[in-house]
């Protein structure tokens, strides 16, 4: 029997490192989210920068769940920030950037209508 990979049209990330995440080819340096629809958003400078405006761009995209990649470690978002997400019923998860591309990758490539914050901490 042979089995063959499901295909999906879903924007996935190909590769990752540290300071920047890869889409098919293009290799993405600046903090961006990424939706499996093929929304792309360029995004906050850094953690310390976050506030409510940028988790509204993100609600504004009317996905049901966020995976929130909050850099080399788990940093979580102050609950004022994440009022527009609850607002709109969007769900929303913390984890450091690399396990947020590889569970936005699970979740999108499964036809989830997922998008992925991603904060790129550039190496020294």
């Amino acid at each position: 029997m042979k089995l063959q990979p499901d295909q999906s049209d879903a924007q996935t990330i190909s590769a990752h490192g540290p300071g920047w995440v890869a889409v098919g080819q293009e290799k993405i340096t600046h903090n961006v989210v990424l939706g499996a629809r093929g929304q792309r958003l360029e995004w906050a400078g850094s953690f310390e920068q976050l506030g409510p405006e940028h988790f509204r761009q993100i609600a504004d995209l009317g996905v049901e769940v966020v995976i929130f990649g909050s850099g080399t470690r788990i940093r979580f978002p102050k609950p004022a920030w994440l009022a527009s997400l609850g607002a709109a019923r969007i769900g929303i998860e913390t984890m450091d950037t690399p396990a947020a591309c590889r569970t936005y990758n699970i979740l999108a490539q499964e036809g989830r209508d997922v998008a992925v914050a991603l904060l790129l901490d550039n190496p020294s």
